[in-house]
């Protein structure tokens, strides 16, 4: 599927991964831990895209640190399933991000979501700082979701209802 560009609506399409082997446990089915390797493999993706990424961590240039996620698995995964994840922007300020992921099978059907809080880092005081300029430029062009049209997933805590 071709990458929208920065400046839609839509949100950006990761590559596509298959789960792997090792992903298997032993119900026969992805454990959850790698759930957030799928979530965390199109993140990276994402921060190239922000340039954020590896080559700019390596560069003395900074990183981003995930402070918190929350993880729903709503369907089970088998062996070389075909994912895709979708990262759209729910809110920022000038060191965080608010990001939301879904996690789609070759239909589009929803198999888990993943909310995090993002924090930028200065990688040499080890504290966090807000976004370069042309970092700060690439995340004004994500695709926002306007906070009346959050996923239903989005926002939840945790807890026993009763």
């Amino acid at each position: 599927m071709a990458q929208a560009p920065l400046n839609s609506d839509s949100p950006i399409i990761c590559p596509e991964q298959r789960v792997e082997q090792t992903w298997i446990d032993y119900n026969g089915h992805m454990n959850m831990a790698f759930y957030n390797l799928a979530f965390d493999r199109a993140l990276d993706h994402v921060y190239d895209l922000l340039g954020i990424g590896a080559e700019h961590v390596a560069a003395g240039g900074g990183s981003c640190f995930t402070l918190e996620t929350h993880v729903n698995y709503l369907q089970e995964l088998l062996l070389g399933d075909p994912v895709r994840v979708e990262f759209q922007l729910l809110d920022r300020d000038a060191k965080r991000l608010h990001a939301f992921f879904e996690l789609l099978d070759e239909a589009g059907n929803l198999l888990a979501t993943s909310e995090q809080m993002l924090m930028g880092i200065d990688s040499e005081a080890g504290r966090p700082a807000p976004f370069p300029a042309p970092v700060e430029a690439a995340i004004v062009a994500l695709p926002h979701v306007a906070r009346d049209a959050w996923p239903a997933l989005a926002g939840r805590t945790i807890g026993i209802r009763r």
